[in-house]
């Protein structure tokens, strides 16, 4: 396999400030992430998301956030920022999000509950999904976002076709066991964090970021090597 399939991309989110768009673009992500959704301690207004993307170098994405927005909101904000990659974070249908997105790609969260107990069938809900460039896979808690919970990654299905991207808890610490467990079960797999490269809620802390990107870059090592690795569930 070539080692370019085991290069996890990386987004930064819930960005406020300049210092942290840069710094997030310094250690080498992907993708930097601005949340739309005014209950959230890491809420920027659409024009302010669009001051920060114009900070970004070629080939690095923006990704504007929405919880149960609409249509003509998610429109007027990918107006303020044109490259903009959209995710949905809430409980939009997939009718809503075809609508809302008007043909550009997009993210959607599906939300995987912390109770063993409770039901949740992903197959189905990406299946549900089909539009979407992939699901980003969170920790259901009350309110909208993982609220840095790391749900029961065995909990997912052993294999599934489509793009993933993990999320909920992550941090330097523990990304690594998550890309080597979650990583063989789907057709790729990026990563997603907030609260974990933080110093407190919406302020990042750089160092966090640096040692977040080189615990994945780690782990992508590791992977190439050894293709079929997996560490036990968490």
């Amino acid at each position: 396999m070539s080692p370019l399939a085991h290069r996890t991309r990386i987004k930064i989110c819930g960005l406020t400030r300049e210092q942290d768009v840069d710094a997030a673009v310094e250690a080498g992500a992907d993708a930097v992430g601005f949340v739309l959704y005014p209950k959230s301690p890491r809420f920027v207004e659409a024009a302010r998301a669009a001051e920060l993307a114009r900070r970004l170098p070629p080939f690095v994405t923006p990704v504007l956030l929405f919880v149960n927005e609409t249509p003509e909101r998610v429109r007027d904000a990918c107006g303020q920022v044109p490259a903009a990659m959209l995710q949905f974070h809430g409980d939009e249908t997939p009718a809503h999000c075809a609508q809302a997105s008007a043909g550009r790609p997009y993210l959607r969260a599906a939300r995987i509950p912390l109770d063993p107990s409770a039901s949740f069938d992903l197959l189905e809900f990406a299946a549900d999904h089909s539009r979407a460039t992939a699901l980003l896979l969170d920790a259901h808690v009350e309110g909208y976002g993982g609220a840095g919970k790391t749900f029961p990654w065995s909990r997912l299905p052993p294999s599934a076709s489509f793009h993933a991207v993990l999320s909920g808890g992550l941090t330097p610490a523990n990304v690594g066991d998550g890309i080597t467990q979650v990583r063989p079960r789907f057709r790729t797999l990026a990563v997603d964090v907030s609260s974990g490269v933080e110093s407190d809620k919406g302020i990042k802390d750089a160092g966090k970021i640096h040692r977040f990107v080189a615990a994945v870059r780690a782990a992508d090592a590791l992977l190439a090597r050894s293709p079929n690795v997996q560490l036990p569930p968490a």
